[in-house]
């Protein structure tokens, strides 16, 4: 199909498009790239609505209605919204715009008839690691024929204004202007599907993989319109290549399915009693489902992952995957297991009324009644008084911190949910609305509980426990009522507030000094069985997102080894280009809005170190970038193209920005330093550092410079880099090994010769860290290898590194990876003398 700025192929799509497809239809490009069994379609862009509005004078008539509305006021919100709904509804397509969707359209697959399609909105802030706009946009299933096609991309665009996606993007502090996409994509006849994570979802578990299944097409088991199956699976987070296992299985009572309708559209068909308990998916299918999970996983770089996927004749489909946005807080392999689940079926879940005391784990000197058992879908233990509640338009009968109980949420119910102290929902899963909304609230849910409405009254004071999926009787006073969390405010540009400076702290200590733990409470981690083993060896973390610090932060960690600035571009920026702003005028504005976003990663860190890796996109990615066509080359092969130092070099201005803004950092928080990214020769760095000693940043008293050690040529050049002035390498084992092997780490056919653990690329990171401790630097290396591969992770401490830097997700492996492999090498050192 022809390319056009109002439609995309998935296949022209990677994951970093979202202001062109939005969350949902760049993950989809992402995982085509990838590889995986995702069903053929396009992407009517976010540029297309935007046209489609300002063409139809629509688009800041919505801006100013969207910005006076009161959330607060559910129903003036839900009148408002309507009216915005319905003017944007029955917006005229052009005969541009029509002519590109009805090509891309005919362009499908299909057999004599017109193709059958899925079309899915896809806004550009949904689906990302911060928010996942779960349900709140709309999606119409087996839509055949152009103009029902146009009529549902009307319907998505509409969504985008509907009470639910307004109250959502408030609540999560959206500051962008809303824009969507619309995936359009082949429509999979499922005769059974469902969703998976790749962790835990209420504990952040990574040794386990929860799968919800039901009969028919998905939307059931998303929804919560009836209780799906749920398949726990374990996994061995530090050896990939073991196998999963299938560790319990709790079949859930599903009514009700969704197909597809001869005539068009959806039907829905009742199912018996014995119809709906029959097992969903059988054992291979469970791990074939578990083993799609990880690898879409290990794909996105080790980010929990969230995936929907579908059944067909026995083919197994992927259909969408996006990041958890919130993870219990109970690490890998610690604690018991959130989930109940049982392999007895439905009636070993049933809600029941025990004797006093049959409860665990209730508040001291108490014993009180279990009065329901359900999924363990949100973590926290609260304790407040019953509101039953039918539908949301009752909300104004919810008192804050009250217990919500009702049959189902949906979407509908979001402005509700901001007020509940808990949740306690009748049907559902692991992945329903209920159970995601609340997770990103904060707010403790216990879903599945088939009974809820019926054997608690409103009034009625109960505990809460969304941990381990109980409900029990009266007050507990371990558990005291709360206040609902609320997402973090939105600082305004140029309104960070300013504490009084920190100390002077080096950023990284001299090689080999010993380490000590930065949190030293590991009973505090909930749910802990073990403590933390503490390691000579620092544990740095991976970083890309600012909403993440608070959370990452108060994890047991040494600091942020490496801080994507990629990411955090794109979203201070909302998708510009930096050289369109600067274009524009608005330097001031790109330094301001990059310092807020750095300068609450280092405040919540400080005084652990905090090494920002400077702007490395590839020409390609920045071409991506709202403008970017404008400023970008086009490269063959831009991964060993015009990035890193060298550009930085050739194209001074924009690095100018960079420094200047951390400089401002640092003035406030002086643990930040920065890493230069793809050093390829002497000159270039030694130009580079120049820009820096000239700028603002280079006065600063205590600033570590660091490298990338990526590039081969690194090991020649080592010493010299040191004579230059640096502190510190960072060894990047993805670039390091494709560079060595001459792989290219995104080829689909080269796939199974890039290997970290080749003995060159083992050689090649053993003389790093020897030449970088010679030359009295700092050695680290970030990458997911010292987590997944724990042969990996000792040979690199037999070596001496100073530090690893993985992703948030595998610290509590990669720490007891790094404890084991320490021990084994003290004790053959110990043997050895005797």
């Amino acid at each position: 199909m022809s390319q056009t700025p109002w439609v995309r192929s998935l296949t022209t799509l990677r994951r970093l498009d979202t202001e062109i497809a939005g969350g949902k239809g760049a993950n989809l490009g992402e995982l085509v790239h990838a590889g995986f069994p995702v069903p053929d379609g396009f992407v009517v862009t976010a540029a297309a609505y935007r046209a489609a509005m300002e063409g139809a004078g629509l688009r800041s008539q919505l801006l100013r209605a969207g910005a006076a509305l009161d959330h607060e006021d559910t129903a003036a919100l839900q009148s408002s919204a309507g009216r915005l709904q319905a003017v944007v509804a029955t917006v005229s397509i052009t005969s541009e715009l029509r002519q590109a969707i009805v090509d891309a359209y005919r362009a499908l697959p299909h057999g004599p008839n017109e193709p059958i399609v899925a079309v899915r909105s896809s806004a550009t802030s949904e689906d990302s690691a911060e928010a996942s706009f779960a349900g709140m946009n709309r999606t119409y299933t087996n839509v055949q024929g152009e103009d029902a096609l146009l009529d549902a991309v009307r319907g998505c665009w509409a969504s985008l204004w509907a009470a639910r996606s307004q109250s959502y993007r408030q609540q999560r502090k959206v500051r962008a202007e809303p824009g969507i996409a619309v995936v359009v994509q082949l429509m999979v006849p499922s005769d059974r599907a469902g969703v998976a994570f790749s962790v835990d979802p209420s504990t952040g578990r990574t040794d386990r993989v929860v799968i919800e299944a039901a009969f028919g097409q998905g939307e059931v088991v998303v929804s919560g319109r009836v209780e799906p199956d749920t398949y726990l699976v374990a996994v061995e987070p530090t050896d990939p290549d073991r196998p999963p296992r299938l560790e319990s299985v709790r079949i859930g009572q599903k009514t009700h399915r969704i197909v597809a309708d001869s005539a068009g559209g959806d039907r829905t068909e009742q199912l018996t009693e014995d119809e709906g308990g029959r097992r969903v998916l059988t054992d291979d299918e469970v791990l074939e489902v578990a083993q799609l999970t990880k690898a879409v996983e290990a794909t996105y770089d080790g980010t929990p992952m969230d995936i929907e996927w579908c059944f067909d004749a026995g083919c197994l489909w992927l259909v969408q995957a996006r990041p958890i946005t919130t993870l219990g807080s109970v690490p890998t392999g610690m604690g018991p297991v959130a989930s109940t689940v049982d392999a007895a079926g439905p009636a070993q879940h049933a809600a029941t009324t025990t004797a006093p005391g049959a409860a665990a784990g209730t508040g001291p000197g108490t014993e009180r009644a279990t009065l329901l058992r359900g999924l363990a879908a949100s973590p926290g233990r609260v304790s407040g008084a019953v509101r039953i509640l039918d539908d949301p338009r009752q909300s104004a009968a919810l008192q804050p911190g009250e217990i919500l109980v009702a049959a189902m949420t949906d979407p509908d119910w979001a402005p509700v949910l901001r007020r509940a102290g808990a949740v306690v929902t009748n049907g559902g899963g692991m992945t329903c609305h209920a159970a995601i909304v609340s997770r990103e609230l904060g707010v403790p849910a216990v879903v599945a509980t088939r009974s809820a409405t019926t054997v608690l009254r409103t009034g009625q004071v109960v505990t809460v426990d969304g941990a381990r999926g109980v409900v029990l009787d009266g007050a507990d006073e371990g558990a005291a009522p709360t206040p609902t969390p609320a997402a973090p405010p939105a600082t305004p540009i140029g309104t960070a507030p300013r504490p009084a400076p920190l100390p002077t702290v080096s950023p990284l200590p001299a090689p080999r000094e010993p380490i000590r733990p930065t949190i030293q409470a590991p009973a505090a981690v909930a749910g802990a069985t073990e403590p933390v083993p503490i390691t000579a060896t620092k544990l740095l973390v991976n970083l890309a997102r600012a909403e993440r610090a608070e959370a990452v932060a108060a994890m047991e960690v040494d600091g942020v080894g490496l801080l994507r600035a990629e990411l955090l571009l794109t979203d201070a920026l909302c998708g510009e280009h930096p050289r369109h702003l600067m274009a524009q005028g608005r330097s001031a504005e790109f330094v301001q809005r990059m310092a807020d976003s750095v300068l609450r990663i280092s405040r919540a860190f400080a005084p652990r170190p905090v090494v920002y890796r400077t702007f490395d996109f590839r020409t390609n990615e920045f071409r991506h970038l709202a403008e970017g066509e404008r400023y970008e080359p086009q490269e063959r092969n831009p991964m060993i193209g015009y990035r890193g130092c060298y550009r930085y070099v050739q194209e001074p201005e924009l690095f100018e920005l960079e420094t200047a803004m951390l400089a401002e950092v640092r003035n406030e928080t002086p643990n930040v330093a920065i890493m230069i990214p793809f050093v390829r020769t002497r000159w270039e760095l030694e130009a580079c550092l120049e820009l820096v000693d000239r700028s603002p940043l280079g006065r600063q008293r205590g600033l570590q410079r660091w490298i990338m050690a990526e590039v081969p040529s690194v090991v020649y050049w080592l010493p010299q880099y040191a004579q230059l002035g640096i502190d510190g390498v960072s060894i990047g084992s993805n670039d390091l090994t494709q560079l060595m092997l001459g792989v290219d780490r995104d080829s689909e056919y080269c796939a199974e010769l890039f290997d970290e653990s080749d003995e060159a690329v083992l050689d090649a990171i053993g003389r790093i860290i020897t030449g970088a401790h010679d030359n009295g630097l700092t050695c680290s290396l970030c990458g997911q290898a010292p987590s997944n591969r724990p042969a990996f992770a000792e040979e690199l401490v037999r070596r001496g590194i100073d530090s690893v830097s993985v992703d948030p997700a595998s610290v509590a492996a990669t720490r007891r990876v790094l404890a084991s492999a320490e021990a084994r090498v003290l004790l053959e050192a110990a043997r050895h003398r005797h």
